[in-house]
């Protein structure tokens, strides 16, 4: 006679989950707004959000994952820093449109689910939800053998933000004259990380648990900072400065995605030169090699957000991002043509 079979055998450990579910309730309730009507646990999330102060509030969305970034969580076997990434990818997002992020929600996919696994990559969640001031809502996590190898999985994330209609900034009101500023990322942040690891660690053969004297620290770490999260300085330069087009610079750079604003007939110039490029770049490119053209398109090179101001408006949005600790550069300007984004000086 066969032996009974249950879903342990199986591959899914019913148990597991629930002592996860037990582990991150307290992770997510550091997150939770005045607007969370129930903690974890129920079939889905409840918020109530605060309209008063809106004529005719919109809700923005928007869901994102870590990508191949994972691979180093895998490899490094540490997992609190991808939640953070997770989170950014998505707030900054909906940020753009001149968002407030209310919640957000988290789905994980793991070939064997260990509890403290979860709860370290929860942990980075909420702290990037803390950083948004958003709220951790809701999520869903599944134990999938034979899908997922075990030791790996996919992080995604989804968030709800809201803006007033009539604060929605969508670039339409660019023109001439317009400045670019940029706001420093901290490296890779969650992009380009295929041609990263077939350069560094496929190519050049570099470990990263080595210390790499260029960088700093372990390539490790350096590959593991999670993405800034641009949310509250960015929110508080909108009551102040005539923001009029944002871009979260991610895959494509510069040249994918700032012209994703721009009015038909304009164009960015940027010029290269007037903000640092993290020593990581300068990596990639001389080891692969990697053409300086190539470069720009698939990492940030040191610029992770962007806002279109009015020329004179560019000095002090700069000073208030200083103020805030964020290092901010006017990168170019808006000129009239039909290129989207040049590179000067490239």
């Amino acid at each position: 006679m066969n032996e009974e079979m249950d879903y342990r055998k199986a591959g899914v450990d019913i148990d597991a989950g629930e002592e996860a579910v037990e582990r991150i309730k307290g992770l997510a309730r550091s997150t939770f707004r005045p607007e969370v009507l129930q903690g974890l646990g129920g079939f889905s999330g409840l918020f109530a959000p605060n309209i008063k102060e809106m004529k005719e509030p919109v809700l923005v969305s928007g869901c994102d994952g870590v990508g191949t970034k994972l691979r180093i969580a895998f490899a490094t076997e540490k997992h609190d820093t991808v939640g953070i990434d997770c989170v950014a990818m998505c707030v900054n997002d909906v940020l753009v449109q001149g968002a407030e992020p209310l919640f957000f929600l988290d789905y994980m996919a793991l070939g064997k689910l260990i509890p403290k696994e979860v709860e370290e990559i929860v942990a980075g969640i909420a702290a990037g939800c803390r950083q948004a001031g958003c709220a951790l809502l809701g999520g869903e996590t599944a134990e999938m053998p034979g899908f997922y190898p075990p030791g790996e999985y996919e992080l995604a994330g989804f968030v709800v933000g809201m803006v007033d209609r009539r604060k929605i900034i969508n670039g339409k009101n660019i023109k001439d004259g317009d400045a670019v500023v940029g706001l420093a990322s901290n490296g890779l942040h969650s992009n380009g990380y295929s041609l990263a690891r077939k350069v560094l660690l496929e190519e050049a053969g570099l470990k990263l648990s080595d210390y790499q004297p260029g960088l700093g620290m372990t390539l490790a770490e350096e590959m593991l900072k999670p993405t800034k999260i641009y949310v509250k300085p960015v929110l508080g330069a909108l009551s102040k400065f005539t923001v009029k087009g944002m871009a979260h610079i991610t895959g494509g750079g510069l040249p994918g995605n700032l012209p994703r604003i721009l009015p038909v007939g304009l164009k960015a110039d940027v010029e290269v030169g007037t903000f640092p490029e993290p020593p990581v770049f300068e990596m990639i490119s001389s080891l692969g090699p990697v053409r300086r053209e190539e470069m720009f398109r698939a990492f940030n090179m040191g610029i992770g957000f962007t806002l279109v101001v009015p020329g004179s408006e560019a000095d002090k949005l700069i000073d208030y991002f200083k103020d805030q600790d964020i290092a901010a550069y006017q990168i170019g300007r808006i000129t009239s043509g039909e290129g989207l984004i040049e590179l000067k000086n490239l």
